[in-house]
């Protein structure tokens, strides 16, 4: 079964990764990329060079970033194969132990539902 954990954090907090943290980052990407864990992964740019899309009564309307309503913002994401959401949701915890005591980061779990899928 794959997974999204969607990382959730905070871009106005002004915390920058420390070459540790990317070390240890890429070691732990490293290590469930062999074990056949991780699927892909990425990090987002700031809200300031997005743009959110919406269609609503058939029309469409664009507004350019940065969202400043928005408390928390998707920071990142990893699609994940697990044999369970438990797996999906340890995999991610070892993603969030490796940020340290400083970072305020949350993630969510949700499973992919794939083409064909019966979604419930």
């Amino acid at each position: 079964m794959r997974f999204l954990s969607i990382v959730r954090i905070n871009e106005n907090s002004g915390l920058q990764p420390s070459a540790q943290l990317m070390a240890d980052m890429g070691k732990l990407l490293e290590e469930t990329t062999r074990e056949g864990k991780m699927i892909d992964t990425a990090g987002l740019t700031p809200t300031a060079h997005g743009t959110r899309v919406r269609l609503s009564g058939g029309k469409l309307t664009m507004v350019d970033g940065p969202f400043t309503e928005a408390k928390e913002v998707i920071g990142g994401y990893a699609v994940l194969e697990a044999d369970s959401k438990e797996e999906a949701i340890e995999l991610t915890k070892r993603f969030l132990r490796v940020h340290g005591d400083e970072w305020e980061v949350e993630c969510e779990v949700r499973q992919l539902v794939m083409h064909g899928d019966v979604c419930g």
